[in-house]
């Protein structure tokens, strides 16, 4: 949700009326930046929380496990999905938009698109989406070949062109919509990837309709003070390595942590750890002069302190990370994770990171050690943020919306 407040903030300054429809526990986040909110309630986030829908898109699972829980996922979310879609239709009649700017989850405004032609932008805070060269669409996470990786962006449209017909069906529309319809406004839709584009670069063979136009950063609003405690900290260590797994949560974050504390005290290596939602948990014992917890904090304030970062691989904490420099290593949980560990790998700003249900306490160590003393990393990840410091995309990006 954030590229979306982040835009809404910035539309919003520019005199337009703007409308956050998210799910119901985002709704704190959009009213924080003083946007109307208009809410499609609470089952669906919870649904992917729970243990199906993470295994689903690749948390405690993969292979065969994996294909069966989206199976299970699938059958579970029809009622759902028909509430969801309905209350997208709803709003949008209700409020008569003069553009929307919408997730690849949302199904209805394809088929409002068809009636607004270039008022729909689709806003994508992940890369691979649209084909490029050597890679598979995201979900497969993968390199198959020019051949097979064409056709996994085929069956990704052939998917949401299939969700949209069943909507139309849902909604009872009577317009005359085709399939061959949707595949075209999928192809010709406007999609801004708000993706910084020294991280992604914009493929040369792509259409005009595709823009990337850089890493979309809502103002922070919180009353978020630090202790006098985590002040202490900050200044009497360098080289602090900072671990969080931001929003993620997996089966065992006792265990995951204890590995962690481990290889941290045997190393002697400073470390502040966000608990966050609870991916990794605070201990009752532990070294607190070498390790701080904390249960929250803002990124804007911690990363410019801290050397180097461990994390879930996000695209929002991927794009701070190396705004502020930070050498970086990725524990990817679920679905775009996984690219941003290639990629962060491929920009030379840290070793290639593992599955958060792969981690053992010698490869774990090994990777910690390679970030923390390779110079190369984080000499790399300063001159990526000197780049990224030079994006202003803000007119550009008006203009697109707009136009």
């Amino acid at each position: 949700m954030e590229p979306f407040v982040a835009i809404g903030e910035f539309l919003k300054k520019k005199g337009h009326c703007i409308i956050c429809v998210f799910p119901e526990q985002f709704r704190n986040l959009a009213e924080a930046s003083g946007l109307e909110f208009a809410s499609l309630g609470d089952e669906y986030i919870e649904m992917l929380e729970s243990n199906l829908g993470k295994a689903a898109m690749g948390g405690h699972s993969s292979g065969f496990r994996q294909f069966l829980a989206l199976m299970k996922l699938a059958k579970n979310q029809t009622k759902i999905n028909k509430e969801l879609i309905q209350k997208q239709y709803n709003i949008c009649e209700n409020e008569k938009p003069d553009r929307i700017l919408y997730n690849g989850k949302a199904a209805y405004p394809l088929l409002w698109g068809l009636k607004n032609k270039g008022k729909h932008i689709l806003l994508l805070p992940v890369p691979h989406v649209h084909y490029v060269e050597g890679n598979t669409h995201i979900v497969f996470n993968s390199n198959w070949g020019t051949f097979l990786n064409k056709r996994t962006y085929a069956l990704a449209n052939f998917g949401m062109t299939t969700t949209t017909m069943i909507a139309k069906r849902w909604l009872k529309i009577t317009d005359n919509i085709n399939r061959k319809q949707i595949r075209k406004s999928l192809d010709t839709n406007k999609a801004v990837y708000t993706i910084s584009p020294t991280l992604f670069a914009r493929p040369s063979y792509w259409n005009k309709n595709l823009q990337i136009l850089g890493f979309q950063q809502r103002k922070n609003h919180t009353n978020w003070q630090a202790t006098p405690e985590l002040i202490e900290f900050t200044q009497k260590h360098s080289r602090i390595l900072f671990i969080t797994f931001g929003s993620m949560s997996n089966p065992e974050p006792e265990a995951k942590t204890k590995l962690l504390i481990d290889i941290l005290q045997r190393k002697r290596i400073p470390a502040i750890i966000n608990t966050a939602a609870g991916g990794l948990a605070k201990p009752e014992q532990y070294d607190n002069q070498l390790i701080h917890f904390v249960s929250q904090i803002p990124y804007e304030w911690i990363l410019p302190k801290v050397y180097a970062v461990i994390h879930h691989g996000g695209s929002g904490t991927t794009h701070l990370a190396l705004k502020y420099a930070c050498a970086i290593m990725i524990i990817p949980h679920i679905i775009d994770q996984f690219v941003w560990n290639r990629i962060v790998c491929k920009l030379g700003v840290g070793p290639l990171g593992m599955k958060i249900g792969k981690i053992t306490t010698k490869k774990l160590e090994a990777k910690i050690l390679d970030l923390l003393n390779t110079p190369s990393y984080k000499r790399k990840a300063e001159q990526i943020a000197h780049q990224m410091e030079q994006e202003d995309f803000t007119n550009t990006l008006y203009r697109f919306i707009l136009e």
